[in-house]
């Protein structure tokens, strides 16, 4: 195996590994954040179609940790892409943000979320955690 071949070999696993991980740092976070901030009355949280029928009854507070999700989930991801590929450790950071972003606007798309906390969302929880993540790892 060329030292090339390694190279990419190296990069796509750890573009995959960030992939995973951060997405199970998201889920985690998605799927715990009732028993932190109880959600609506009848809203059953892995139901998509609950969400959509019931996201009248959200309040800002009920943003704060799928937010958290998304933002750690990609920070994570990007971070560990960052650390462990073997060159173009910084593009493929920011590729993670943009995976996850685009993650997000389907979502949002999905769900029907109201425009301010999609927004901050899509602007905060994504690429700039990519960056920061990127900028943890000292990536260049």
């Amino acid at each position: 195996m060329t030292p090339k071949t390694k190279n990419i070999l190296i990069n796509v696993l750890a573009v995959l590994a960030g992939i995973i991980i951060g997405s199970i740092v998201n889920m985690f976070i998605v799927n715990n954040s009732a028993n932190v901030i109880p959600l609506p009355e009848g809203v059953d949280p892995n139901d998509v179609e609950s969400i959509k029928k019931n996201i009248q009854l959200y309040e800002a507070k009920h943003y704060v940790m799928p937010f958290l999700a998304h933002a750690l989930g990609t920070l994570v991801g990007a971070f560990l892409v960052a650390k462990f590929a073997a060159s173009h450790n910084y593009k493929l950071a920011l590729g993670i943000g943009f995976f996850f972003l685009l993650g997000g606007i389907a979502a949002a798309s999905m769900i029907g979320t109201p425009l301010i906390p999609t927004a901050v969302d899509l602007v905060f929880a994504y690429l700039p955690m990519a960056w920061i993540g990127a900028k943890m790892a000292n990536a260049n």
